[in-house]
C-alpha cells in the first residue's frame, strides 16, 4: 500500500494564529471565544475542559463576567465588534488577516456608495460577518444560478469580494456572468491563496488513487469544499472527522491512498489517520 499526504494538509495560517491566540491567554480567567475557535469539534471540547468558553451571540455575552473575547479567524460583524467593547469586554482580534483585507475593502467601497456583492455561503460566518463591515447595499451570490438572476441598474457601481475559501473556477464562473451584462465591477480576488494551493493539490491527488481521505469537521466550510472537489476526481473518496470513521473502510496492500485535510485540521488528528491506514497493511 502507498499512502499519500498531501503537503498541504492541516492547519492555515489564520486557523493556527487563532487557536495559539487562545493557548497564549489560557490562564486569564474568564475566557471566552466567539463563536468556536475553529471548526473542529475535538479542538473545541478541548478548550472548553480548560475553561474557554465559547459565546455564540451578544445576548448571551452581556449576561456573563467581563473579561477576554478572542474573535476567531471567520471575524465578526462591525456593530458586534464595536458592541463587545462598547461593554467593556476586552478583545482579542484573531481575524484572519486576510479576512480583515475584504473588511477593509467593503468597508471603503460601501462608503463610496458602491453595491457590494459577496460570493459566499450566505450562513458562513466569515461571510456574515464580511457583509456587516458594509455601510451600503451588500448582496451574498452563493451560485451561478443566483448571479444570472440578479438584476441591477447597469449604471450601478460594484465592488465584487469572494470568500476566502470560494472554489476559484466557480468565482470566474461568476465574475464572468457580471462582466457579460455589461456592470461597472471592480473585482477584487479575495480567496486565499493557501485555500487555492489546498484544493489544487487536493484535486491533483484525487486524480491519482485509489482512495481519498478528507480529514475535517463536518461543519467545516472549506473541508466540505475540498470533498466535492476530490469525490469529482475519486468516486472513493471519504470525509472523516477522526479514526472512528475509518471503522467500516477497507484498505488492501495494492491500493494507494490519498490523504488531504481542511484547515482546521489538528496534525495529531491528521497523524492518527496516517498510522490508522499504513497499519492496516
Amino acid at each position: 500500500m502507498e499512502v499519500i499526504v498531501a503537503k498541504s494538509a492541516g492547519f492555515c495560517f489564520g486557523v493556527d494564529r487563532a487557536v495559539k491566540s487562545v493557548y497564549d491567554n489560557i490562564d486569564e480567567k474568564p475566557l471566552y471565544t466567539y463563536g468556536p475557535i475553529i471548526h473542529n469539534l475535538q479542538v473545541v471540547e478541548e478548550l472548553e475542559d480548560k475553561g474557554v468558553k465559547v459565546v455564540n451571540d451578544i445576548e448571551e455575552l452581556l449576561n456573563l463576567p467581563k473579561g477576554k473575547v478572542i474573535i476567531r479567524s471567520h471575524g465578526i460583524e462591525e456593530k458586534i465588534y464595536n458592541y463587545i467593547r462598547d461593554n467593556g469586554f476586552s478583545i482579542i482580534d484573531a481575524t484572519c488577516p486576510y479576512v480583515k483585507k475584504i473588511h477593509r475593502i467593503v468597508n471603503d467601497y460601501s462608503k463610496k456608495g458602491d453595491t457590494i456583492i459577496i460570493i459566499g455561503d450566505p450562513n458562513h460566518p466569515e461571510v456574515i460577518g464580511i457583509k456587516g463591515w458594509s455601510s451600503s447595499k451588500a448582496i451574498i451570490i452563493e451560485s451561478i444560478e443566483d448571479a444570472k438572476k440578479l438584476q441591477l441598474p447597469t449604471d450601478e457601481h460594484i465592488c465584487i469580494v469572494a470568500q476566502t475559501t470560494l472554489n476559484y473556477l466557480k468565482f470566474q464562473e461568476i465574475i464572468e456572468i457580471f462582466l457579460d451584462k455589461g456592470y461597472h465591477v471592480d473585482i477584487k480576488d479575495t480567496i486565499c491563496r493557501a485555500t487555492r494551493d489546498r484544493q489544487e493539490e487536493a484535486i491533483q491527488l484525487s486524480g491519482r488513487v485509489d482512495k481519498m481521505l478528507v480529514i475535517g469537521g463536518k461543519h467545516s466550510s472549506n473541508t466540505r469544499k475540498l470533498y466535492q472537489l476530490c469525490k469529482n476526481q475519486c468516486d472513493n473518496t471519504y470525509h472523516i472527522e477522526t479514526i472512528e470513521d475509518l471503522e467500516l473502510l477497507v484498505f488492501s496492500k495494492n491500493e494507494i491512498i490519498g490523504i488531504t485535510a481542511g484547515a482546521s485540521t489538528p496534525k495529531n488528528i491528521i497523524q492518527e489517520v496516517i498510522t490508522h491506514v499504513r497499519s492496516t497493511e
